[in-house]
């Protein structure tokens, strides 16, 4: 054989092996364009190696001119034999090659498999599909067992999901009453989409209690926990606010003999409980918290009243006893407050201005303690100025972090030394 030859058959065996690897450059890049490098794994190797195979047979046809059709002949047998030895891993092989064509997920969305397991997919390849689930762990699926699952994708058609929660009231009330008190519940909710809206539907009715179901969407399933918890909070505390109270479960003989004890233990005034459940001032003695619930004032406010506008210093605390207020600042809103929630405590305590305007989203009811029932504490007791400011620190903190996050930072000067400063106050210590 000549130089020549050799160098010809060479050149011919390049320029397979160079087409070849151009024809794969391509895909890759198609899918580097795509943004879908991970998603495509699969398929882009079976590409890939379909191109490499007819590579190798032209060169093997065209290069040292050798009769593919009698080595493609000779090579059926040992695939039938490899492929009976192989029977369970050409079975994912080949399922995954059908779940990349259906694709009914992606990498990144959130599935769930009818045999329990779920989580989100970080990659697929040949053999599996892997998932992190809740805790966090790796979970490894084979791809004909996903195959021939039912999945549930919580990603699709969108990253919003739909969560339903259900409890039960006792029958202190009409149904239709207890579905307007809870669809006023769950306008107070600050982790649920507003659109679309969210809705109640009875479930069920006894003669001991109505069954509903609260349901509603969320913007991402990472919401999930925190969403869930807040509806059943303020669930809980429309139902307490309105005098309606849950079911319970323990059955009608330990209602009956519940309801009896209660009936028999004098119930506090409306202020001292919501006095007795606020944070704020929680280090206060029995007495200390009587005189100031008595100095405590009832006050109405009709739906779209503004109780305090952008910029203002409040000089009361309002505790809700119910209904629903809404702070907006510049037309977007950034937080609801509920029954059992409070507000003016910054521009009482510190002199802060309200970061946004206050308004009635429904008829408001609201408890008012003013400055001089605050100012008659102080005076008695100038220890409580440090005991509040503790709780008032945290509390601005986490308000600035959900109104203001990049003014989110520790206060530089002591809330207690303020608190005095403003109520005229000196340590008797």
């Amino acid at each position: 054989m000549s130089v020549d030859t050799i160098a010809l058959s060479v050149a011919k065996a390049a320029w397979w092996l160079v087409g070849s690897a151009c024809l794969v450059g391509l895909v890759r890049i198609f899918l580097i364009f795509e943004r879908k490098p991970r998603e495509a794994r699969l398929l882009q190797d079976l590409v890939v190696a379909l191109i490499y195979v007819g590579a190798f047979l032209s060169g093997i046809s065209y290069v040292l001119s050798v009769p593919v059709g009698t080595l493609v002949a000779t090579s059926g047998v040992f695939a039938i034999i490899l492929g009976l030895a192989l029977q369970s891993t050409l079975s994912d092989v080949f399922s995954g090659i059908a779940l990349n064509i259906g694709r009914p997920y992606s990498v990144g969305d959130w599935i769930v498999v009818d045999d329990g397991s779920e989580g989100r997919v970080v990659e697929t390849n040949w053999r599996a599909t892997y998932l992190i689930n809740g805790a966090n762990d790796l979970v490894t699926i084979p791809n004909s067992s996903l195959a021939k699952a039912k999945l549930v994708n919580r990603s699709s058609p969108d990253v919003s999901h739909g969560v339903s929660v259900k409890l039960r009231l006792a029958v202190l009330t009409t149904p239709a009453a207890a579905v307007d008190l809870m669809e006023t519940a769950l306008k107070g909710a600050n982790f649920i989409l507003k659109t679309p809206s969210p809705f109640v539907k009875i479930c069920s009715i006894d003669a001991q209690a109505i069954e509903l179901e609260l349901s509603f969407r969320i913007a991402s399933l990472s919401d999930g926990v925190r969403a869930n918890n807040e509806v059943f909070d303020l669930a809980f505390r429309h139902a307490k606010a309105q005098g309606v109270k849950l079911a319970d479960a323990a059955g009608s003989a330990a209602a009956s003999a519940e309801g009896s004890s209660a009936s028999q233990t004098p119930h506090p005034s409306t202020a001292w409980r919501l006095l007795n459940s606020l944070p704020l001032l929680v280090s206060l003695t029995e007495d200390e918290k009587e005189a100031l619930s008595s100095a405590m004032v009832r006050r109405t406010f009709r739906k779209g009243e503004v109780l305090v506008r952008q910029g203002d210093i409040m000089k009361s605390i309002l505790i809700l006893r119910s209904g629903i207020v809404s702070i907006n600042r510049e037309g977007s809103e950034l937080m609801r407050l509920s029954p059992g929630d409070w507000l003016g405590e910054g521009g009482l305590l510190t002199g802060t201005e309200e970061k946004g305007n206050i308004t009635a989203l429904t008829p408001l009811v609201v408890y008012e303690i003013g400055q001089d029932a605050i100012a008659s504490l102080l005076k008695d007791r100038p220890a409580i100025a440090d005991e509040m400011s503790t709780i008032l620190s945290r509390r601005l903190i986490e308000e600035k972090l959900r109104l203001s996050p990049q003014d989110a930072t520790k206060p530089q000067i002591s809330l207690a030394a303020k608190i005095r400063q403003l109520f005229n106050v000196q340590d008797l210590a």
